[in-house]
């Protein structure tokens, strides 16, 4: 068995300054509105503002383009900022709540989704503590083990590899690293595989930037293997930024995407509330 290099517990660095800012667009080609659909009586991206708020951000800040995700912000008293309709991304979108607040160069700014709102305070608070522990590095992100082949060999599963410092190598939808002597071209047997010879990790999608790198990020070309991928975070490796990623062993639960994926969220914070509800009586 290797070990690509690990990083920091949860617990063991001390919680820094940052801010949260959440990127919430309200059309989405999959789930349209999604971020205003309703989860145990709140909107969406309400619960991932609370839960922002709960790791201890100094400030929590919606990033929208729409007056209807400001309204319901204000109305539960969250800051919002309207931003451009243009953005490509999510980090666009930081970058130019960056520059709208005039926040100095080393203040840590942390990337909640708007579609996470099972996404745990804790984690948003540790990935921001690991950026501000790793003074080389613009970006912190986290990531987890894992051994099944269906998450391993699965495109929409992002994993990435590790130099020795815990520093991200590459992202990529395909099974890295390659498991040369146990995995075949074909993978036929990769399903009667009981765990991968060689530690693989999935990148956890949550992000703390230095506000210098975003607002350096809207100038910075798409690069190759971002396009090739579909993966974003390529563009600041392939430009020759650091990336640190935390590794966690709890499996974060998964965000919103689909239909789907809002019934099995609804139907978790409904086994939550009868849960509560049994303890009471």
């Amino acid at each position: 068995m290797c070990d690509l290099a690990a990083s920091s517990a949860l617990n063991e660095l001390a919680p820094p300054p940052f801010i949260a800012v959440i990127p919430a667009r309200l059309a989405s080609s999959r789930l349209p509105g999604k971020a205003l659909l309703e989860i145990d009586g709140q909107p969406m991206v309400v619960h991932v503002a609370q839960r922002a708020r709960a790791a201890g951000a100094q400030q929590v800040i919606i990033a929208t383009d729409a007056q209807a995700i400001m309204e319901v912000a204000h109305q539960y008293g969250f800051l919002a900022v309207l931003t451009r309709p243009t953005h490509l991304s999510g980090t666009d979108r930081l970058a130019e709540v960056v520059e709208q607040f005039g926040w100095s160069d080393d203040t840590i700014v942390v990337n909640a989704q708007g579609d996470e709102p099972l996404l745990e305070p804790q984690l948003i608070q540790s990935v921001a503590a690991h950026l501000a522990h790793q003074k080389a590095c613009a970006i912190a992100t986290a990531a987890h083990p894992i051994t099944a082949a269906a998450e391993i060999f699965d495109p929409n599963v992002v994993k990435t590899v590790l130099d020795k410092n815990g520093h991200a190598l590459y992202f990529s939808r395909a099974p890295i690293p390659w498991a040369r002597d146990t995995y075949q071209p074909d993978w036929s047997n990769v399903p009667a595989m009981s765990a991968p010879p060689c530690t693989v990790y999935r990148h956890i999608g949550l992000y703390a930037y230095r506000a210098a790198f975003l607002r350096r990020f809207p100038d910075l070309a798409a690069a190759p293997l971002e396009k090739a991928e579909a993966l974003e975070q390529l563009r600041a490796l392939w430009h020759g930024e650091r990336i640190a990623v935390l590794i966690t062993h709890h499996t974060p639960v998964a965000g919103v995407d689909v239909p789907a994926d809002l019934a099995r969220v609804r139907q978790h914070f409904a086994a939550i509330a009868q849960g509560k509800h049994q303890e009471k009586t």
